[in-house]
């Protein structure tokens, strides 16, 4: 019976693990970057990850998108006009146990093992939006302006 229970509880595990945070595509799935012309020289980037990735991590695939299309548009360096982020760092299953002990009069004493699993389907997801500017040229001194090679070369 208990074997039947730890099986069950696997399957419902399994079921709600969401696909892995790749540099990709979105293209329907909850996962991965679109992208969004605003302008002749505007783009709105979101990248969608999960529990498997930062904040940190998710911009950073942001920027390598940013960097990609920049270059894709005959482009050398882009700026971050604004950025956002939206969602939590909560992890999807969850697990947590506890211990009683319970002692009475004439002898009389008990104890307990208790243990919950909480499913919490969407909660890890995340989103990072952002805004660039692309251009070519000699890049500003500017902490928002990146040169899209170097972004590549570094977390590319």
């Amino acid at each position: 019976m208990y074997k039947l229970i730890i099986i069950g509880l696997c399957a419902s595990v399994a079921a709600c693990a969401s696909s892995p945070t790749i540099y990709a595509p979105a293209n329907g799935s909850d996962r991965g970057y679109s992208e969004r012309q605003i302008e002749a020289d505007r783009f709105r980037i979101r990248f969608d990850g999960g529990s498997d990735v930062s904040f940190e991590e998710l911009e950073n695939l942001a920027l390598r998108r940013a960097a990609d299309l920049t270059l894709e548009q005959g482009r050398d360096w882009f700026e971050i006009v604004s950025r956002s982020s939206d969602g939590d760092n909560e992890r999807p299953v969850r697990v947590g146990g506890s211990v009683g002990q319970t002692f009475g009069s004439r002898r009389y004493s008990g104890s307990s093992v208790g243990l919950g699993i909480q499913f919490a389907p969407g909660a890890g997801d995340k989103t990072v939006y952002i805004e660039i500017l692309i251009r070519s040229g000699p890049r500003p001194d500017s902490p928002e302006a990146y040169d899209a090679r170097d972004v590549l070369r570094a977390i590319g």
